[in-house]
């Protein structure tokens, strides 16, 4: 007798293939979306915590220099430009000079960088009062104490509202900072909306409002992350007093 044995191999079709990597797509990205949101509120606190201690750097230095230091630029490693010190920044926004503060962590080019490795910004007012000397108020040696606290008008201004028309009294969170030091958030380098442009683009005015997601395909609506700080002029002026630089 002659026995016909056929052998049946099972396998995985193509459609249930698909199927199962699409299932397997859905539970990676469940998992990968928390990780993802916790490693974000990880870098913001670390930003956060970054531009806090930049505030106090920026104060120390204040106390024993008599001034703020002027803002890093490109290529200076760090270090406020001019140097040697002329009391005239050679641009009043630039990169927080993590060199000549003395503060870490810092990128390859000398900048103090937030949680996402990007640089930190940072701008001093160029206010200078009739009377004084022929240089700017607040980062000229001793200029503060000469002109005298009454005839200061620091002018850095940070606004809640994008729109440079409605930039005004009403949505002023400050409209006499020192300094402004702000970090681009994680989305720097990407298309971003129009105040967080308006920020990377400000001479005196910045903004700062609520963290938005991107909703449109408009610049006006594109995702807002900037983390804005400021040192208004009563804690420097404090500051400095305590330290006998202003009386």
């Amino acid at each position: 007798m002659k026995l016909n044995c056929h052998s049946k191999h099972s396998g995985f079709s193509l459609i249930e293939m698909a199927v199962v990597l699409i299932i397997l797509g859905f539970v990676l990205g469940a998992l990968l979306m928390p990780l993802q949101a916790q490693r974000n509120q990880l870098f913001q606190s670390q930003t956060e915590n970054t531009l806090d201690t930049a505030k106090k750097a920026l104060l120390g230095f204040a106390q024993s220099r008599g001034r703020l230091p002027c803002p890093a630029t490109a290529g200076s490693n760090g270090i406020e430009d001019p140097t040697p010190v002329t009391g005239t920044c050679t641009a009043p926004v630039g990169y927080l000079p993590a060199a000549t503060i003395g503060i870490q962590p810092t990128d390859g080019n000398g900048f103090a960088v937030d949680g996402w490795n990007n640089p930190i910004r940072y701008a001093v007012t160029t206010v200078n009062t009739a009377g004084g000397a022929a240089t700017p108020d607040f980062t000229t040696s001793n200029e503060m104490s000469n002109v005298g606290i009454t005839a200061l008008v620091p002018d850095l201004k940070v606004c809640s509202d994008s729109s440079a028309a409605n930039c005004s009294a009403t949505s002023y969170l400050i409209n006499n900072a020192v300094a402004v030091i702000f970090s681009t958030g994680k989305n720097f380098g990407q298309t971003v909306g129009a105040d967080e442009a308006l920020n990377l683009a400000a001479t005196n005015t910045f903004y700062s409002r609520t963290p938005t997601a991107a909703t449109l395909p408009l610049a006006s609506s594109k995702e807002f992350d900037d983390m804005v700080t400021w040192i208004s002029p009563y804690v420097l002026y404090n500051a400095m007093i305590e330290s006998g630089q202003l009386h």
